[in-house]
């Protein structure tokens, strides 16, 4: 997956203020991989013998695909930017990468899980990371 999310803001027409472009470049592009290996892990999940075992895990998977897609296209967008959304985007964010991270890692023995595990943590650090730098 080629990702050109510093060039689309390098782009932007107007001044994106004071954010911090490295974060929110690490933030957008960690939210569309968190997405994509939880997507990836839920349909390896659904191929595991043990499916019933997994359901909160593809549960998880499937939740924090979704929120995490959804925060990379509201982070990627800016005019009107208000930082009180951002914020508690990126909080949702942070804890449903936290709580699908944990549930991944308890089935860490599938190694999809473990990558998927490893992509929540990422993502949930990048979220926070750009969340302590709002004003």
């Amino acid at each position: 997956m080629t990702l050109q999310v510093a060039e689309m803001l390098s782009a932007y027409p107007q001044d994106l203020g004071r954010i911090d472009r490295e974060k929110l470049t690490k933030c957008i592009e960690e939210c569309l991989r968190c997405a994509e290996a939880c997507t990836a892990c839920a349909d390896a999940c659904l191929s595991e013998e043990n499916v019933t075992e997994l359901a909160k895990c593809i549960r998880s998977d499937l939740d924090c695909a979704d929120i995490c897609e959804t925060t990379a296209r509201v982070l990627a967008r800016h005019t009107g930017y208000d930082a009180n959304i951002t914020r508690a985007i990126l909080e949702a964010c942070a804890q449903v990468c936290k709580a699908c991270g944990d549930e991944c890692e308890r089935h860490s023995m599938h190694a999809h899980c473990a990558v998927c595990a490893q992509a929540c943590r990422d993502c949930e650090r990048a979220c926070r990371n750009l969340m302590a730098t709002l004003g």
